[in-house]
């Protein structure tokens, strides 16, 4: 079941006398399911493509369907609504509200929305993530590593149609950086979450089941790997 779907999607900055083409024609579709990782270097336009495909930028030309929604179709606060509810956004800083506890910085999407959470899921996903005694705990009482879990585990708990993992791993040490990807690897497999896991790091990179190369705002390979 397709998940997601670009077609021909660019994104020029700048006027018409010095345009900048940061994504140049990007075509690409993701079923239910699949561990995407999208592989490039700085500048080959992959956190532009992360953000059109969140919602939180649009594109100069091309679509963008998620979950069956066109995303060209929604204003401000619809994008917002639907960035929320559906797209889930990991960045390689946490993002955790400070002065909240772990158990209340991953039920925020569901408390902005006024509703309550589903105990048998809340459950799973802590317990998935290792972070179960953790709940009571303050933000500076995490490691590195703690903290990047909870940010996942905020970003599952409205059971997201797609989960956008920018750089997770870019703020971490070595050990830590492997917890974090073996925890998207969990959420992949156990709770059949759709990850699409935006990279500068090949060895990151080979953990997907799926690798997208971008260099110059385009798709050069495209790679199954299992």
């Amino acid at each position: 079941m397709e998940i997601l779907r670009c077609e021909g999607v660019r994104k020029i900055y700048g006027d018409r006398d010095n345009p900048v083409i940061a994504l140049d024609g990007i075509n690409l579709t993701v079923d239910k399911g699949e561990f995407v990782a999208i592989l490039g270097t700085s500048g080959s336009g992959k956190s532009t493509l992360l953000h059109i495909l969140g919602s939180v930028d649009r594109p100069t030309e091309g679509k963008v369907y998620v979950d069956g929604t066109d995303l060209s179709q929604l204003n401000q606060t619809q994008a917002a609504i639907f960035r929320r509810r559906k797209v889930g956004l990991v960045y390689q800083f946490y993002n955790l509200i400070p002065t909240l506890t772990v158990r209340k910085n991953i039920l925020l999407p569901l408390s902005l929305d006024k509703k309550k959470p589903d105990p048998g899921y809340f459950e799973e996903i802590v317990s998935t993530l290792g972070i179960g005694e953790k709940l009571e705990a303050l933000p500076h009482q995490l490691s590195g590593g703690q903290q990047q879990r909870v940010a996942i585990a905020r970003s599952l708990i409205y059971r997201p149609a797609l989960l956008l993992a920018d750089e997770p791993t870019g703020n971490l040490d070595q050990r830590n950086s492997k917890e974090v990807v073996d925890m998207l690897k969990l959420s992949n497999r156990n709770l059949e979450q759709t990850i699409l896991l935006i990279t500068h790091d090949e060895k990151v990179a080979m953990e997907a089941e799926r690798i997208m190369v971008l260099e110059d705002g385009r798709i050069v390979s495209d790679e199954r790997r299992r």
